[in-house]
């Protein structure tokens, strides 16, 4: 951690990721995913204006988040493989977010919730 913001966002995004957990562990699975994703979403977004990368078009709307982690990419905030790491979490959120409950399971969401905690860790914002 570099600031006391980036200590409150870890902080905050850490309460958010332990809600996930004790939905996951309470069969909450899809609420869990929706979480996560959601932490994820806000941490790409934060990570940017660390980075000085634009978060809105610029017609003024906002960037989606996949747009976002490529630009992360591209600014060398984190490499390529990790990238598709997101991307991948992203669409378990999205499928999550819709409806589309049969295409991951509970072993993925666990995945997810410690992967992007770790990311979390890893790049603070």
């Amino acid at each position: 951690m570099e600031t006391v913001v980036e200590m409150v966002h870890a902080d905050t995004h850490s309460d958010y990721l332990d809600m996930a957990e004790t939905l996951l562990q309470s069969g909450y699975k899809d609420a869990a995913a929706v979480i996560t994703g959601t932490s994820l979403e806000v941490h790409v977004r934060t990570l940017c204006v660390k980075y000085g990368v634009d978060t809105k078009l610029a017609s003024g709307a906002p960037k989606k988040a996949d747009v976002m982690n490529a630009d992360l990419k591209k600014a060398d905030v984190y490499d390529g493989l990790r990238q598709k790491q997101i991307t991948a979490w992203m669409d378990l959120r999205n499928k999550a977010a819709h409806g589309d409950y049969q295409s991951y399971d509970e072993h993925q969401v666990r995945m997810f919730i410690d992967g992007v905690r770790d990311f979390m860790l890893k790049y603070s914002a």
